[in-house]
C-alpha cells in the first residue's frame, strides 16, 4: 500500500521508547547558535509533566514505565491506535483511488462533460481552457496542454471526443510524471528531514502519518518539536510521538534552531534511521520568519554534514494559485527536495500539481486525502491523472 525506494541496510534498531524529561537548555543556550565543536544541548524529551535535574553526560537514562506500569493521567502514558478492520492491498487501493477521485470531483465533472457528444472543433478548445484555468492549472499550464493536444489530434487524425479526451489524460501524465519521485531511506544515518509550510497545512499530522509509515518499512525515528510558537504544537506532535512510541524532543520555549541541533546530535548517538524536525508555521512574505528557517537550515548543517538531507513543503491543496507561490517561495530561500500536498478532500481543484510541474518541479513525494493513517500515499501521476480526468 505505501511503498519507499529503499537501500539495503543493517537490522534496524527498535525506535526508542518515551524517556524521562531532563532539564530544559537555559535561555542563552536557546539563543545562541551551536558550533559543530559544542556538546549536545540539554533536552526536555516528553514522558513527564515536572523538569528533573539534568543526568550526568556519561550516565544512561532511564527507560520510560511501560504503559501498562504508567498510572492514569501520567503525561508519557501511550494512547493506543484507533482499531481498524484489516483489509487486502488491492481493497486499500480501491479504497484510496476513490477518496481521491471523490476529492477532485468537481474538476473532474467539468472536464469530463465537455467530451460527451462533443465535436472537435475550436469551441470544445476554448471550454478546456476555462476548466483547466478553473482547476488552478494556470496560464502556463493550460496553455501547454492545449496546444499539445491540438498538435495531437492534428498529427494522429482523432474524430473523437473520447479519444481526445485520453490524448489529454497521457498529455497530463506526461507533465506531471517529473514530480512522481520516491523517497529513499537508508542513505544516511540518520536521515534528517526538516519540515516547512504555512499555518494550517497541516505539517505536523503529516509529520505524525510519516512517522508512523516509516516504521512500517523498519526505520526507527525521532520527532523535533521545533515549532516553538504556535499554541499546543509541541503537545500535538508529542500525542503523534505516544501513538507511535517514538521520541519527542522539544523544549518549552527554546530557539527552534536549538531543538533542531539537538535532536540531531542526539539522533546520531541513539542510531536512529531518521529524524524528522518539524517547524512552526509562516508565510514567504514574513521576511523575519523566512530568514529564521535559513538559520534552522543551517544549524542542522553544523550537527551533521550535508543535513538535512530532505526539506519538504506541506502545502494545503485547497490554496489554489497560492500554493505556487509558496512552492517559490521556500524553494528560495530552503532549495526544496521534496513537497507534501494535503487536503486533496476538500474542495481541492487539483490543477495546481499541473502549474507546480511546469513551472517549479519540484518532486511530489505524498498526497493526502484524508484524517487516517492510509489517507496519505505516494503520489504517482496516472493514478492523478485517472482521478482528475476519469
Amino acid at each position: 500500500m505505501f511503498s519507499f525506494f529503499k537501500k539495503k541496510k543493517p537490522e534496524a534498531e527498535t525506535p526508542a521508547a518515551v524517556e524521562p524529561a531532563v532539564a530544559a537548555a537555559s535561555t542563552a543556550d536557546a539563543q545562541a547558535e551551536p558550533s559543530a565543536e559544542q556538546p549536545g544541548f540539554l533536552r526536555r524529551l516528553f514522558g513527564a509533566t515536572e523538569e528533573a535535574p539534568a543526568a550526568p553526560a556519561a550516565e544512561a537514562l532511564t527507560p520510560a514505565p511501560t504503559p501498562a506500569q504508567a498510572p492514569t493521567g501520567y503525561e508519557g502514558q501511550l494512547f493506543p491506535e484507533t482499531a481498524e478492520r484489516p483489509v487486502s492491498e488491492a481493497e486499500a487501493k480501491r479504497s484510496w483511488m476513490s477518496r481521491l477521485k471523490a476529492g477532485l470531483a468537481k474538476t473532474s465533472s467539468n472536464l469530463s462533460l465537455l467530451f460527451v457528444g462533443a465535436r472537435i472543433d475550436e469551441d470544445l478548445y476554448e471550454e478546456l481552457e476555462s476548466a483547466l484555468l478553473m482547476s488552478d492549472a494556470g496560464m502556463d499550464a493550460t496553455q501547454f496542454l492545449l496546444d499539445n493536444l491540438r498538435r495531437k489530434v492534428k498529427e494522429e487524425k482523432l474524430l473523437d471526443a473520447a479519444a481526445v479526451k485520453v490524448a489529454l489524460k497521457d498529455l497530463l501524465v506526461d507533465l506531471l510524471r517529473p514530480l512522481e519521485k520516491p523517497l529513499e531511506l537508508g542513505r544516511h544515518e540518520p536521515l534528517v528531514m526538516m519540515i516547512a509550510g504555512v499555518n494550517g497545512a497541516g505539517k505536523t499530522t503529516t509529520i505524525g502519518k510519516l512517522a508512523k509509515h516509516m516504521q512500517r518499512h523498519d526505520q526507527s525515528v525521532l520527532l523535533a518539536a521545533g515549532d516553538t510558537f504556535r499554541a499546543a504544537a509541541r503537545e500535538q506532535l508529542m500525542v503523534w510521538g505516544q501513538r507511535n512510541n517514538v521520541t519527542v524532543i522539544s523544549q518549552a520555549s527554546g530557539d527552534p534552531a536549538a531543538v533542531a541541533f539537538d535532536a540531531v546530535q542526539s539522533g546520531k548517538a541513539r542510531g536512529v534511521d531518521v529524524v524528522m524536525v518539524d517547524t512552526a508555521g509562516r508565510l514567504p512574505t514574513q521576511l523575519h520568519l523566512m530568514e529564521e528557517l535559513k538559520k534552522i537550515k543551517r544549524v542542522i548543517g553544523k550537527g551533521m554534514i550535508d543535513a538535512p538531507h530532505e526539506i519538504l513543503l506541506v502545502i494545503d491543496g485547497n490554496t489554489g494559485q497560492n500554493a505556487l507561490a509558496q512552492v517559490k517561495a521556500f524553494d528560495d530561500a530552503l532549495q526544496l527536495t521534496g513537497l507534501v500536498i494535503t487536503k486533496l478532500d476538500g474542495t481541492a481543484k487539483g490543477g495546481i500539481l499541473a502549474a507546480i510541474a511546469r513551472t517549479r518541479p519540484v518532486p511530489v513525494y505524498f498526497i493526502g486525502v484524508g484524517e487516517k493513517l492510509e489517507d496519505l500515499q505516494p503520489f504517482r501521476a496516472e493514478e492523478f491523472a485517472e482521478a482528475l480526468l476519469g
